[in-house]
Parts: C-alpha cells; structure tokens; sequence
C-alpha cells in the first residue's frame, strides 16, 4: 500500500490507544483503499497468531498521525483487536506496515 503521509507519525504505546478519540470519518477515501487495508489486516493478524509477529500500524486520531508497533491478534468489520482489549478502529487506519 503507498504511504499516504508526508510527515513522521508519533509513536505511541499500545497502553494509551485507549485513551485516544477518533473522529467517525474513514481516513481512506476510496473503496479500493479500504479493501486492500482490510487484506493487509488479515495477513498481519495470521502473523501475528502464528508467529508473534509485530506490525507497524500507522492511524490517526483527533490530534493527529499516530503509529503503534504491536501484535494484531483479531479484527472485526469495524475494529481491529490489540492484546488486552486494545481496539482501533479501521476506519482511522492509514496503513499497516508488515
């Protein structure tokens, strides 16, 4: 997926994701976006289970472009699902870097 940022995004700790807001508007615009995001969730998620693998998940909240580095250990139509509970919704994903 080309990378839709020109600036760096603010790392964040998987443990303050919940305490961010984020606006109801999709941060991707196109339907093609959108379903090339959601195959990418689902290969990080597989990674994640199989492997333990982390992925870099770059999203934007209220405040600005914000990136995590962690497991994805499920997802939902509208949330992908974090170890302890952690959601983040989809539609404020920018990418996801495997």
């Amino acid at each position: 997926m080309n990378s839709p940022l020109t600036g760096k995004p603010t790392l964040v700790q998987k443990e303050e994701i919940s305490k961010l807001h984020f606006p109801k508007e999709d941060v991707l615009k196109t339907i093609e976006e959108q379903k090339e995001l959601k195959a990418t969730i689902e290969r990080a998620m597989k990674l994640g289970n199989n492997y333990k693998g982390k992925v870099k998940i770059v999203f934007e909240d209220d405040c600005g472009v914000k990136a995590v580095e962690t497991t994805i250990w499920g997802f939902t139509d509208k949330n992908v699902l974090l170890k302890q509970t952690t959601l983040i919704p989809i539609r404020r994903i920018l990418e996801i870097k495997i």
